[in-house]
């Protein structure tokens, strides 16, 4: 497969990704911006993604049933080099499955995800799939 992303700065508060027909405003002010996601968070959100994107493609194949999945992630960066050190997840499902079953989509969602495998090849992922309380 082949992707292709365009972006260009719009001035020195941002910027803009363009894919597909969707738009994304970068955070690229030095000052940082509320109202738009910075490199990291971009990261994250990639990642977040393929995970949400891993349960939808392997919930069918399982016989999965759910009826909701939340993704909070966290990064841990140092300074000098610059680069991010850890990144933490934690995979909440709405769901009656059993244990073993839990387990089972956790292992899968990692294992079949094109970010998370590109990630995890740089940087330490670190995480949980469980039930929603």
């Amino acid at each position: 497969m082949d992707y292709r992303l365009h972006a260009r700065r719009i001035d020195a508060h941002g910027s803009l990704a363009l894919a597909k027909a969707a738009e994304v405003t970068l955070d690229t002010d030095l000052a940082g911006r509320s109202d738009a996601m910075n490199p990291v968070e971009l990261l994250l959100a990639a990642l977040a993604a393929c995970m949400l994107k891993g349960i939808e493609r392997v919930t069918p194949m399982l016989k999965f049933q759910i009826d909701g999945v939340t993704v909070d992630l966290q990064a841990l960066r140092q300074d000098a080099p610059p680069r991010l050190t850890l990144i933490r997840y934690e995979i909440v499902v709405d769901s009656r499955e059993t244990d073993q079953r839990l387990d089972l989509l956790h292992r899968n969602v990692l294992k079949y995800g094109t970010i998370s495998n590109t990630l995890s090849a740089a940087v330490p992922l670190q995480g949980v799939l469980r039930r929603k309380a």
